[in-house]
């Protein structure tokens, strides 16, 4: 394992949930990893809510979440920041990758390009379809490459955007795709420190391509292992995930195991133990160094 130094001041952390559906178990384990590392480091723990696509969020959702953390007792600081209203924010930044030639229109289909294995950048030049609906592309090719950086729980990491394809920064449908908004919203909320799951990590050569471009700051990451179901896939709301509770006595064995799964050994005797009482003993011990560097583990 790799570890930095945590800063005694300055540490803004966030948890960033889709609201698709309630949080479940993996998405606690998130949420409670980023929590423990912000408040260790006497900083600040953000909640965004990433509802760039409506789509895919249920009404009532965002409040089931917003109790859910609660129960929890994971507070955050500040105002809760909605992506579905950063549309200027966003088109300004896209404006300026436009304009320095970093990002372009595409209008080819997943169908065309899909034996390829990733979009093989067709449209980097012009637009093969002018006449279609347009999404915009990142162009890989023209940022910092390999996309090198150093994981606080994996420790070195190279990856080549270009392997991975122009990911696209706004849909042909008009709505905002999530590398671009979290890369901005990011930078805009001062965030110093990614702590996040690992289906994430290699989102991030793009996401560093961006900062990179936009002259934004780099943050700092930890990926921590995703919480597996019976099956060895990770938990999610789209294989109909079980929801954590949103009552603060059900929480407790819950919370304890949480606490397991980020590899900081809480004492048996505190599985009971009310909310507060949990995550103080947590707090005093948190110890990222504990986490097993593994892409995931089962609950059981």
């Amino acid at each position: 394992m790799t570890t930095a130094p945590l800063p005694a001041s300055g540490y803004v952390g966030r948890f960033a949930p889709t609201p698709s559906g309630p949080l479940h178990l993996g998405s606690l384990v998130a949420a409670l990893g980023s929590w423990l590392d912000a408040r260790a480091a006497g900083g600040r723990w953000l909640l965004r809510i990433e509802d760039i696509d409506p789509p895919r969020c249920p009404p009532g959702a965002v409040d089931q979440i917003y109790r859910q953390l609660e129960a929890f007792g994971l507070e955050w600081d500040g105002e809760i920041r909605h992506q579905s209203t950063r549309g200027a924010t966003y088109q300004a930044a896209l404006d300026r990758l436009v304009a320095d030639r970093m990002a372009y229109p595409c209008g080819c289909s997943r169908r065309e390009w899909q034996q390829h294995g990733h979009y093989p950048g067709w449209c980097r030049h012009g637009s093969r379809h002018p006449e279609r609906a347009q999404a915009w592309r990142l162009r890989t090719d023209k940022g910092i490459q390999p996309v090198c950086w150093q994981d606080r729980l994996f420790g070195s990491q190279c990856l080549d955007p270009t392997v991975q394809g122009d990911v696209i920064l706004k849909r042909k449908d008009g709505l905002w795709a999530y590398q671009l908004a979290v890369v901005v919203d990011d930078a805009e909320q001062g965030i110093t420190d990614v702590v996040r799951g690992f289906d994430l990590l290699d989102n991030t050569p793009w996401q560093r391509q961006l900062q990179a471009a936009l002259n934004y700051p780099e943050p700092r990451y930890l990926h921590l292992p995703l919480v597996l179901g019976e099956d060895g896939q990770k938990l999610s709301k789209q294989n109909l995930a079980t929801a954590i509770p949103h009552d603060g006595t059900a929480a407790r064995p819950v919370l304890h195991r949480a606490l397991q799964l980020l590899g900081q050994a809480p004492q048996a005797a505190l599985r009971q133990a009310e909310v507060s009482t949990q995550l103080a003993h947590a707090l005093a011990r948190w110890s990222p160094e504990a986490i097993v560097a593994t892409p995931g583990r089962k609950p059981g």
